[in-house]
C-alpha cells in the first residue's frame, strides 16, 4: 500500500474553503481519493466513473470489493446519469428526491452501464444520494462528476464524524482531508428501496439512518428490512455482519440483570442518558461512563454523539465496552442496528 503525507485543510473561512476545494478537485481529477465532510459522516471520495480511482478507496479502507459504495451526485437533476428509474415508481422517486435531496436519503435503483461494476460490487443496482454539506457540494459540483464516497475509515471500524477521526483511521493512506467540523447527523444516510404496491408503494428501509419510518410514511407503506447476518455480497453498504465495530470488544446489554462482571476485567459503559433509574450505572466500578444524551434521552442528540463516544471509549484500553440499549424508534432504530453489528466479532 502506498504511503502519503496526509494534509488537513480547513474550510471555515471563505479563502480557506476556496483553496481547499481547488486542491480536492485537483486530486480527484488526477484519480486520487480525498476525505470530505458530509452531513452524515466523513466520506472517502473518488470519481465514481473511474474504476481505477474507486479501487483506491477499497485499498485505503481495506474494504472487500463485494461491499458496494454509494454514489453521490452533484445535483439531483443528474439522477438519470447513473440510474434507471422504473416507470412504476417514478412518481414516488420524484416525490422523495424533491423532499429529501440534498440530504441523508440514499435510493437503491437499477444502475446504468456508465457506473463501473466495482462501485456496485457487480450488482444490478446502484445506491445514490445528493449530500447537503456545503463543502461536499462545492467539491462535487466543481468536479461535475458523481463521487463514490463510503465512510472515511478502515473497513468495519467506527465511522468518522470529524477530520481528526479520519486522521486516526487513514493518516498516511490518503493525500487530503477537508475539515468542516463535526458532522450534522453523525449517522450514515438512510438507504431505501422503492417497489410498486397497492394502494401505496412499498418503501423498504434497507439501512436505518437519520430519516425514520415516520419521515417516509407519507410516500408509501414503510417497513424496515429484517436484520440479517451478512458475510458476503450485499445489496447495500453497511450490511455486513461485523460493522461499525471498535477494536475493543463491545457487548449490547439488553437488561442490567444480564451483566455479571468478571474479576480482573476493566469495563466502560456507553450510557444512553446516564440515569441511575435505568439500572446500568451501578452494575460495577466502571473505568469510564460516557453518555449519548446526558439526562435528556433525546435520540437526535444521541445520534450526533454516537460514533464520537464509541471512538472515545475504544481509546480507553479497557477489556470490554458495555452498551445500554436505546429506544428502538426514530433514529434509535439506526443506532441499535449499528450496536448489534458492532457487537458481532469477525
Amino acid at each position: 500500500m502506498s504511503t502519503y503525507v496526509t494534509a488537513v485543510l480547513r474550510t471555515d473561512e471563505p479563502p480557506l474553503m476556496h483553496e481547499a476545494v481547488l486542491e480536492a478537485v485537483r486530486l480527484l481529477k488526477e484519480g486520487e481519493v480525498v476525505a470530505l465532510p458530509t452531513e452524515t459522516v466523513y466520506g472517502l471520495a473518488a470519481n465514481a466513473l473511474d474504476a481505477n480511482a474507486v479501487a483506491k478507496i477499497f485499498e485505503a479502507k481495506e474494504r472487500p470489493t463485494f461491499d458496494p459504495l454509494i454514489v453521490h451526485l452533484p445535483h439531483k437533476q443528474q439522477l438519470d446519469l447513473v440510474a434507471d428509474v422504473p416507470p412504476e415508481i417514478a412518481q414516488t422517486v420524484k416525490q422523495l428526491t424533491e423532499r429529501f435531496w440534498p440530504g441523508p436519503l440514499t435510493l437503491l435503483l437499477p444502475k446504468k452501464p456508465i457506473v463501473p461494476d466495482i462501485v456496485t460490487a457487480g450488482l444490478p443496482t446502484v445506491a445514490v444520494r445528493v449530500s447537503s454539506n456545503a463543502v461536499f457540494k462545492r467539491v462535487c459540483s466543481a468536479l461535475d462528476k458523481p463521487l463514490a464516497a463510503p465512510s472515511a475509515n478502515r473497513f468495519g471500524s467506527i465511522s468518522p464524524t470529524s477530520a481528526s477521526a479520519v486522521m486516526a483511521e487513514l493518516d498516511g493512506r490518503i493525500h487530503l482531508v477537508l475539515d468542516a467540523g463535526a458532522s450534522l447527523y453523525g449517522l450514515e444516510s438512510t438507504i431505501i428501496k422503492v417497489e410498486p404496491g397497492s394502494p401505496k408503494p412499498l418503501i423498504t428501509i434497507v439501512r436505518p439512518g437519520p430519516l425514520t419510518p415516520d419521515d417516509l410514511k407519507v410516500y408509501g407503506k414503510v417497513k424496515v428490512a429484517t436484520r440479517t447476518v451478512v458475510d458476503e455480497a450485499t445489496e447495500a453498504p453497511g450490511q455486513l455482519a461485523s460493522h461499525y465495530a471498535p477494536r475493543t470488544p463491545l457487548r449490547l446489554l439488553s437488561r442490567p440483570s444480564d451483566f455479571i462482571p468478571e474479576e480482573g476485567k476493566r469495563y466502560a459503559l456507553m450510557s444512553y442518558r446516564g440515569e441511575e433509574k435505568d439500572g446500568y450505572l451501578n452494575l460495577c466500578e466502571w473505568e469510564e461512563v460516557m453518555m449519548l444524551s446526558p439526562g435528556n434521552g433525546k435520540l437526535p442528540e444521541a445520534a450526533v454523539r454516537f460514533f464520537h463516544i464509541l471512538r472515545r471509549l475504544d481509546e480507553l484500553g479497557v477489556d470490554e465496552i458495555i452498551a445500554e440499549p436505546l429506544h428502538e424508534h426514530g433514529m434509535g432504530i439506526a443506532m441499535m442496528d449499528k450496536l448489534r453489528r458492532a457487537s458481532r466479532r469477525p
